[in-house]
């Protein structure tokens, strides 16, 4: 069976990252960064009764959909009796006698009997101090990849190049995520950490077979050892990732609005890790090491 041709094209691959991380950026630039959802902002806190037994929490989720709330606003369902539903609702940038007003007049136009506990301004689920104590703990476990991948392949560069191509899934599926308005929430922020976790494996996977390739193929160039371990494990990679796929596929058609945007986080990021695997990470380890050769 003919090899495919993966390592030739490098050039061409890494051309087309530099110009997707660059569209990134300016979308974020031009967004004035990501769209933060109320986890990390804070906002307006609901919590009201409900007298409708038929009354649960897709319809109420339904209701204000239809009424522009696409984004913006969580809904938690509390307490579910026969004849009262009582729930809890979060508003991003809403005041609260604004929204007090708005849900008022859509209860009365939807002829739903209803009755407001409390409203009041809340802070968010992950403040700064959270938020700094996580980002000190992504940079020490992506340090501890490099570290420990440097021990077992006997240089730096191949952890480097596997933390480059985790962080390069990790951006682009940011910026996917701001182009179409999504809001970055706890639930995109597990996405984007299980997202991580695959990239890095996918690519570890790759580097594994070209070290005992290296070792095997001593005469052959590096080039040529890395195209053929890629076409080695071309198979196991289509179906790992064409049955991850099918799943957050599954998830993202037939979940609700909650599980949806965790979905199409991974739906991008499955594609994009598998794409970096193949063609980025292997030729960054090539190039770095033309590089060292030329010197």
């Amino acid at each position: 069976m003919k090899e495919i041709e993966f390592i030739k094209y490098r050039k061409n691959f890494l051309i087309l990252s530099l110009i997707l991380v660059a569209i990134t950026l300016v979308v974020m630039v031009v967004n004035k960064g990501i769209n933060l959802g109320l986890d990390f902002t804070g906002g307006t806190l609901i919590q009201l009764n409900i007298k409708d037994k038929d009354m649960d929490i897709s319809k109420l989720r339904k209701l204000f959909f239809d009424n522009g709330y696409t984004k913006g606003f969580e809904l938690q369902s509390i307490v579910s009796f026969s004849d009262i539903k009582e729930f809890l609702i979060k508003f991003k940038f809403e005041q609260q006698e604004e929204i007090a007003k708005k849900i008022t007049e859509m209860f009365n136009k939807n002829n739903i009997q209803y009755e407001i506990i409390r409203i009041e301004y809340v802070g968010p689920t992950i403040g700064k101090h959270l938020t700094s104590k996580a980002l000190y703990a992504i940079i020490f476990s992506l340090l501890g990849i490099v570290f420990y991948v440097a021990l077992r392949f006997g240089s730096s560069i191949w952890g480097v190049a596997g933390v480059i191509a985790l962080a390069h899934d990790v951006f682009l599926t940011l910026g996917f995520l701001t182009i179409l308005g999504k809001e970055i929430t706890i639930t995109v922020i597990a996405a984007l950490l299980t997202l991580a976790g695959y990239s890095i494996n996918d690519t570890i996977v790759i580097f594994d077979r070209i070290r005992e390739n290296i070792k095997l193929l001593k005469k052959e160039s590096l080039e040529k050892i890395m195209n053929f371990s890629i076409n080695q494990t071309l198979t196991r990679t289509i179906l790992t990732s064409g049955t991850t796929l099918t799943a957050v596929l599954a998830l993202f058609i037939f979940g609700n609005q909650v599980i949806r945007d965790f979905a199409l986080s991974l739906v991008f990021g499955v594609i994009i890790g598998t794409y970096s695997s193949i063609f980025i990470a292997s030729a960054l380890v090539l190039e770095y090491s033309l590089i060292n050769k030329r010197k």
